[in-house]
């Protein structure tokens, strides 16, 4: 799961993805759009209700500071690819 929150000049990124030993993974990246300020940030849940918590209180808080909600997406979809490449490039960082 991919969901992407933006401003207009700022986003949040979180993925939310079991890894190859089935844990589950809640990551999230943000910055200024069109730059490379931001940070990436990768937390282990115990459950993916957990992680599901976190991307609910992840939600009420972008939406009190005033982003918008502009994706959200599964994985595989073309759109979620198109995000992950880009939560990638912030790995090199």
């Amino acid at each position: 799961m991919i969901v992407r929150w933006e401003t207009d000049h700022d986003y949040v990124l979180i993925h939310i993805h079991q890894d190859m030993f089935g844990d589950w993974i809640f990551s999230r990246a943000w910055g200024q759009i069109g730059t490379q300020f931001g940070g990436l940030e990768h937390r282990l849940a115990d459950s993916r209700e957990q992680a599901q918590m976190w991307l609910d209180d992840e939600a009420t808080i972008q939406r009190s500071r005033g982003f918008r909600k502009v994706l959200d997406v599964d994985d595989e979809s073309p759109e979620g690819q198109q995000a992950m490449r880009q939560m990638s490039l912030l790995d090199a960082f």
